[in-house]
């Protein structure tokens, strides 16, 4: 179906995937306040595949996210459960009781610096009880404010960042945050750490009812639902809490994509945390296998090099400069490379959906895909595409994001790729009528063309699907600052910058169907078989025991062996 909402349910599972989720919906954010002319066409992207209209009880419209979200008791701070766009100031007037009447009020959690500073500037809580909200310039959200715009809010130190929360701009709908109080998020008890824990959590009719409430309410109201992304946890019990939602999605509505996005954190150390690594490790390879069989596709995140138990030290990016331990910026680069790498099914105008991709991506059983990424894609200022692209050589132009190691001499069965961010003027080499061209990409007509030849060239007999947009990806605040040597748009400058900071990026990502996830998951499989998982009470206690280990192993050396025999046909 090309053109309509085409809408997308996402569910966000887990304190890290709440730090991805918070920068992912950041960037939205970011991107629907950017300004428009009204004689423009719209853009590239629909946001309405993400978001949703409403009103709330005083009859102010909103554009909240298309969101469920679950996380453990004291992950939200500051933030109510509810949010705050719906609260209702004469609730107190519908008591009925005319007798003596004490209220106890919980103490509310201080706001950080950041926060204050972006509630002043981007709203006010009026005489009349209702939050105001200033207008997006694209027309969505609730109507403007008539006072004048205060600065723009800091970035937030990572110091001041505890909980995703902490950090997100964006409004809430009261029907996204499903808190599980039966778990502590911090503190040595009540811990969700194992698989079986998360999975019976949605065995509970109480939760499975809330999620199922919560389900058809996004779901009835829309008008062409293609699926739903799932942001999940790994490394804990959020990733038997995953297996099952996914489960639960598929026996609902049949038909419908569920690509799910396996989330891990920066990279550990065997030394530090050995019993930690240890439940990563099997929550990871219960996680996959168990995610792989109800999903239409599954990609692990991480910026660590390995999955297994081997500590490998973080990918690097040329023109970035992060700290792993750090969950604010691990989670930014991350949902950097998912705004892009999801750009497909939420074009204004394409036929690729979520299923469609799965279907171009995970052919003969190989429902586990890796991700890739440039931030930011390194062109110079006056440089054409094809001159970057030759620039790159015949090595692989993205960094691995999905823990596999290195994946020179490997083969890319099936990808998809987007370029996102070039002016267009920059597409092709746009060289003077008879100039001898230095190469294949520069005799190019098109970018779109300029970027599917390199590919072709890059992996011969890859099914190949490539998209170039104009539409840069937004880090304005609160973005961390990790870049260096950039210009606002992102362009690569030989000094560092003596104006604004970095607005927006060019991007390349992509999504591969790979034979790397041969040893990945080959590896993953030998070291589980040196895990006792008597020795490992959480899981026992969940109903997990030997024999589901032992066919764990079974089922990953399956899917592992899904993925073999592409390294010797590289050239």
């Amino acid at each position: 179906m090309a053109g309509g909402a085409r809408e997308v349910l996402t569910l966000q599972l887990g304190h890290f995937a709440g730090f991805v989720g918070a920068h992912w919906w950041n960037q939205q954010d970011a991107a629907l306040r950017e300004p428009t002319d009204a004689k423009e066409t719209p853009g590239e992207l629909c946001p309405d595949v993400l978001y949703r209209t409403g009103r709330t009880l005083h009859g102010q419209e909103t554009y909240t996210p298309r969101l469920i979200l679950m996380d453990l008791k004291g992950s939200l701070n500051s933030l109510k459960q509810e949010g705050g766009l719906y609260r209702d100031t004469q609730r107190d007037a519908a008591i009925a009781w005319e007798g003596k009447l004490t209220t106890h009020t919980e103490e509310l959690h201080p706001k950080n610096s950041y926060l204050q500073d972006l509630l002043s500037a981007e709203g006010v809580l009026c005489s009349d009880g209702v939050w105001r909200v200033q207008s997006i310039p694209s027309g969505k959200g609730p109507a403007p404010l008539t006072t004048a715009t205060p600065p723009k809010p800091r970035i937030p130190t990572a110091g001041s960042i505890q909980v995703w929360s902490d950090f997100l701009r964006v409004h809430l709908h009261p029907r996204s945050i499903c808190m599980i109080q039966k778990y502590n998020h911090d503190g040595e008890a009540s811990r969700l750490e194992a698989f079986g824990q998360g999975e019976s959590i949605l065995k509970e009719p109480r939760y499975q009812e809330e999620l199922e409430d919560r389900l058809h309410f996004y779901v009835e109201e829309c008008d062409y639902l293609q699926g739903f992304q799932i942001l999940c946890d790994l490394h804990d019990g959020f990733s038997g809490l995953g297996a099952k939602a996914s489960e639960l999605l598929r026996d609902e509505y049949t038909g419908r994509g569920i690509v799910t996005w396996g989330l891990l954190p920066g990279p550990y150390s065997l030394r530090q945390e050995p019993q930690k690594n240890i439940y990563r490790l099997l929550n990871t390879a219960f996680g996959l296998v168990h995610l792989s069989a109800h999903s239409s596709l599954v990609c692990p995140l991480s910026l660590g090099g390995s999955l297994g138990l081997r500590p490998e030290p973080p990918v690097h990016f040329p023109h970035l400069h992060y700290d792993a331990t750090l969950p604010f910026h691990c989670s930014a680069i991350l949902a950097t490379a998912l705004d892009t790498v999801t750009v497909p099914y939420r074009l204004r105008s394409s036929p690729v959906s979520m299923v469609h991709l799965a279907d171009m991506l995970n052919f003969s059983g190989k429902k586990v895909v890796t991700a890739g990424a440039t931030i930011p894609f390194p062109l110079v200022p006056n440089q054409s595409l094809p001159d970057a692209l030759v620039q790159l050589g015949g090595a692989t132009p993205w960094t691995p994001l999905s823990a596999c190691g290195d994946t020179s001499g490997t083969r890319c069965f099936a990808q998809s790729v987007v370029l996102r961010g070039l002016n267009r003027a920059c597409h092709t080499s746009q060289l003077p009528p008879g100039t001898p061209v230095s190469s294949v990409l520069h005799a190019c007509t098109t970018g779109e063309e300029v970027l599917a030849r390199y590919l072709e060239q890059q992996q011969p007999g890859a099914r190949s699907s490539s998209h170039l947009l104009l539409t840069p990806c937004k880090v304005a605040p609160p973005y961390p600052h990790l870049f260096s040597s950039l210009s606002q748009q992102g362009s690569v400058l030989d000094s560092p910058p003596t104006g604004a900071a970095v607005d927006s990026i060019p991007v390349l990502g992509a999504l591969c169907s790979s034979s790397s996830l041969d040893r990945t998951l080959g590896n993953l499989a030998k070291e589980l078989t040196k895990v006792d998982l008597r020795r490992w009470a959480s899981f026992m206690e969940a109903g997990v025991e030997q024999g589901d280990l032992e066919e764990l192993l079974h089922e990953l050396r399956s899917l592992a062996q899904c993925y073999q025999g592409g390294d010797s046909l590289v050239s």
